[in-house]
């Protein structure tokens, strides 16, 4: 297998997240992933782009980036912002916790990152922002490997 990568960067507003979540599928299709694999990826980013531009800016326009990779069967992508960084990254990973309960949040944006992809690993740093990588191991489905 072949190795590649790229990067995109936009506007972090909510239109964007399809954009997003889009991208990263198109990019990963490259490895003939599943119907299931590839809306795994599709959800896991519009949740890691969703935080970025909910928590990272609140309200506040800023950069999201995503950069993906593909190193052998392993499809990987950092979502990256400039905000306000989380101050308790282990916290913020706990099913139902919330920083935004009158918004109505569920909390469960980094569960739901954790229950589609492989491995998520969050790095933050308070007025430096967040960025969450996640990996997923793609099937080889109808290849002879």
């Amino acid at each position: 297998m072949f190795d590649n990568e790229m990067q995109v960067s936009f506007l972090g507003i909510s239109q964007n997240e399809a954009f997003a979540r889009m991208a990263a599928a198109a990019f990963a299709s490259q490895l003939n992933p599943t119907i299931e694999e590839l809306t795994d990826i599709r959800t896991a980013v519009s949740e890691a782009v969703t935080n970025a531009i909910i928590h990272g800016y609140g309200g506040k326009r800023g950069i999201v980036t995503m950069r993906c990779t593909i190193k052998d069967r392993c499809f990987t992508v950092t979502v990256r912002d400039e905000g306000k960084g989380i101050a308790d990254v282990s916290l913020a990973m706990q099913p139902f916790y919330t920083s935004m309960p009158n918004l109505e949040r569920s909390g469960m944006g980094f569960a739901v990152m954790e229950a589609f992809m492989d491995r998520v690993t969050v790095e933050s740093e308070l007025g430096h922002g967040t960025a969450v990588t996640m990996e997923k191991q793609i099937a080889a489905v109808g290849c002879d490997e």
